[in-house]
């Protein structure tokens, strides 16, 4: 696999960092004859960086959101074992599960 880079850095284990609001905003490109009009450029650069941070708070939030839920199963989980009684006889599906 070719190495790739990214700020003059290597990417590390040859995966990509997050591209960051930051860097969308601040990217600089280089001036050709037959141009695009860098205050278009500009502005959707402001308008994929507001999406990108909008994208990467919702994802903050939705894990916050899954470990909360992770922690809540493995509470029920337990709370149901303690209460579960072990089935008296070992007769083929007879218990509880």
């Amino acid at each position: 696999m070719a190495q790739v880079y990214r700020g003059g850095q290597p990417y590390p284990a040859g995966y990509p960092a997050r591209l960051t609001p930051h860097e969308v905003r601040t990217r600089e490109f280089a001036a050709h004859r037959r141009g695009v009009d860098p205050d278009e450029v500009r502005e959707f650069q402001a308008r994929v960086a507001d999406e990108l941070a909008m994208l990467n708070e919702t994802v903050r939030l939705l894990s916050q959101e899954n470990d909360r839920i992770k922690r809540a199963l493995r509470d029920w989980q337990t709370m149901h074992a303690r209460e579960c009684q072990p089935a008296q006889e070992q007769h083929h599906n007879s218990g509880h599960w």
